[in-house]
């Protein structure tokens, strides 16, 4: 008993010693982004806890809306949807023209999240805009998706959990069409071993910061053809799935 009341004393002394740690790393570098209890700013760059103050807005509509207008977002709320128990949303948007979000979607009805368009919103500026211009020389136009809202289990299984696409929490990122006309595929370059593949790896790592699962080719064959990102959300400090 006195091995494991030591034992429980040592991990509660190693958490306070790692909280006070990261504060003050955070404090030193000013960077409000890298510490869990600052507020999210979507104009900020991607710190550490980004990703999770991200995820968290799944438990908080009205933030998460009042964050896309303060982040110069424009978007259309969609109305609340209910198939069933454990299908429906009320908290999706679809993207408008003409706000900081420059990159259009295709087909043009995705509608999401609002955690998952801020996110994908994120993901633009500090991901695959950079990505783009860096590794092919010019900017994405155009996002190529498969869609979001599905009421399904997870794989399409008959039992099982619930996948988040059935709540529109989750988007299936196909490939990226360039400003001079190019377009990169999921299904056709990831295995390319030129700037192309370097792209896709880059923005699938870059989307790993924001979202808490995001799958790609490598994680199995049911994802060959697309990027699979979503923000289930899995406790305060809830996993996170990056593959």
């Amino acid at each position: 008993m006195h091995g494991l009341r030591h034992g429980v004393r040592l991990l509660v002394g190693i958490v306070v010693v790692a909280t006070l740690a990261l504060l003050l790393w955070g404090l030193s570098r000013q960077r409000p982004q890298d510490v869990p209890w600052a507020p999210l700013d979507l104009g900020q760059p991607v710190g550490m806890s980004t990703g999770r103050k991200l995820t968290a807005l799944t438990q908080d509509r009205e933030q998460c809306m009042a964050l896309l207008d303060r982040a110069g977002i424009r978007y259309n709320p969609l109305p609340t949807r209910r198939d069933g128990a454990q299908c429906g949303y009320d908290d999706a948007v679809r993207f408008a023209d003409g706000g900081a979000q420059a990159i259009a979607y295709r087909p043009a009805s995705l509608g999401v999240s609002c955690p998952v368009a801020a996110s994908l919103a994120l993901w633009e500026w500090n991901g695959v805009q950079s990505a783009a211009r860096e590794l092919l020389g010019s900017e994405v136009v155009r996002i190529d998706h498969l869609g979001s809202y599905n009421c399904r289990r997870i794989s399409g299984r008959s039992t099982g959990d619930w996948s988040e696409h059935a709540r529109a929490n989750a988007v299936d990122i196909a490939g990226f069409g360039l400003r001079d006309g190019r377009r990169i595929s999921v299904l056709r370059d990831w295995s390319d071993s030129g700037a192309k593949g370097r792209f896709l790896r880059r923005v699938r790592d870059s989307a790993c910061e924001l979202f808490a699962t995001t799958l790609s080719p490598d994680y199995n064959a049911a994802h060959a053809d697309h990027l699979h990102l979503d923000q289930a959300y899995r406790g305060p400090m809830g996993w996170r799935a990056c593959r």
